[in-house]
């Protein structure tokens, strides 16, 4: 006999993968559909560091997302190694911020929200090449490994029950402007109680397609990264310089990212931009001349109007909602926003304010 699932979520990246195991954590039983491997695309392709680029440039409404993870994501490192034995490698290496040329924002952003900082002194920079503009220590600042993330979640939603369909593509929407009555896919009809796509860079294209009504307003922003073959303790913490980043993996490989580029949805790597970030890489810390590049890739973040998503149930249709649209905050906002999805809902109390999130919002 075949059940209907009471949560059927379309993509299974980062997004898509979190709150199925917030709706798994409710007793629901969940279904997610990937057009290609969970977690493959976005969610593979970033850095992973939990926080934004210089937050207090950002928009208040993701600050509340992004604080409220950073209580979840503890807990949530701990559980997920616990229960599959992969560690997500959640990493409080700490985060310099070498120039600062809005200072005052930059307190005020940390004293206001409870994050620590401090000056950075001179013993940071023994081994880089930069001129410090006010530069900022902030000594909790985690990261996590994105691809570490997204197996230790499908192994979770495995060992949970989740119903995963890998390289299963959505070819129709049937629904009455209402209500979503099933869908069709690659592998034939799926009938569902509730619907969310959280299709990442591919959210808009979906909802314009099958929908047709309130599509989001999501763009697909190319990031490229070049990967270092380092030894471990090379470097111990992040480095933020200018709008371009060091981050020291715990086997000691070091990630420089990451390019900004409108470039539709392809994702092919640009030599262009393979010797931008290696000579960004290299003149800030002359140490990685010693060490070879042994992977460069790309990805497409879901690109949305000052980078805050989209959260919650369509304004017309019943039972279909999204999650997507975080730009490059999937890591750092993903947890809040499953369980943000989730509140709204399970009619729960919700930990941040919905509005600025809402499908419709002005």
């Amino acid at each position: 006999m075949t059940t209907t699932s009471d949560i059927t979520i379309i993509g299974g990246g980062i997004i898509g993968l979190l709150t199925a195991r917030e709706f798994i954590k409710t007793g629901a039983t969940v279904t997610v559909i990937e057009k290609n491997l969970l977690g493959q695309e976005s969610s593979w392709a970033g850095g992973g560091i939990l926080l934004p680029l210089y937050p207090w440039r950002q928009a208040d409404a993701i600050t509340r997302l992004v604080l409220q993870s950073l209580q979840l994501y503890p807990h949530l490192a701990v559980d997920l190694l616990n229960d599959t034995g992969i560690d997500p490698e959640w990493n409080p290496c700490g985060l310099l911020i070498t120039k600062n040329p809005d200072i005052t924002a930059a307190v005020n952003w940390c004293e206001s929200n409870h994050i620590a900082f401090q000056d950075a002194d001179s013993e940071f920079f023994n081994e880089l090449n930069t001129v410090p503009v006010n530069p900022l220590w902030m000594p909790s600042i985690a990261q996590a490994r994105n691809p570490r993330l997204v197996k230790s979640l499908k192994q979770y939603l495995i060992n949970h029950g989740c119903d995963l369909r890998e390289h299963c593509t959505l070819t129709a929407v049937s629904h009455d402007n209402k209500r979503i009555n099933s869908i069709t896919t690659s592998n034939g009809a799926v009938a569902v109680n509730e619907l969310i796509i959280s299709a990442g860079a591919w959210t808009g294209q979906l909802f314009q397609q099958f929908i047709g009504t309130n599509a989001p307003n999501i763009a697909p922003v190319k990031g490229q990264m070049v990967l270092f073959d380092a030894k471990p303790d090379t470097l111990r913490h992040i480095v933020l310089d200018n709008d371009q980043y060091l981050i020291p993996r715990l086997d000691g490989k070091i990630l420089a990212g990451s390019t900004v580029e409108h470039d539709d949805f392809n994702k092919i790597p640009s030599k262009a931009a393979h010797d931008q970030l290696t000579d960004f890489a290299r003149t800030l810390f002359p140490v990685l001349n010693d060490y070879p590049i042994i992977k460069h890739w790309a990805g497409l973040r879901p690109g949305t109007e000052h980078g805050v998503p989209y959260i919650g149930r369509h304004p017309n249709i019943a039972n279909l909602s999204i999650n997507a649209g975080h730009f490059r905050n999937g890591l750092v906002m993903g947890p809040a926003s499953a369980q943000l999805l989730v509140d709204l809902l399970l009619n729960r109390p919700t930990a941040i304010a919905p509005e600025p999130y809402r499908l419709d919002r002005p």
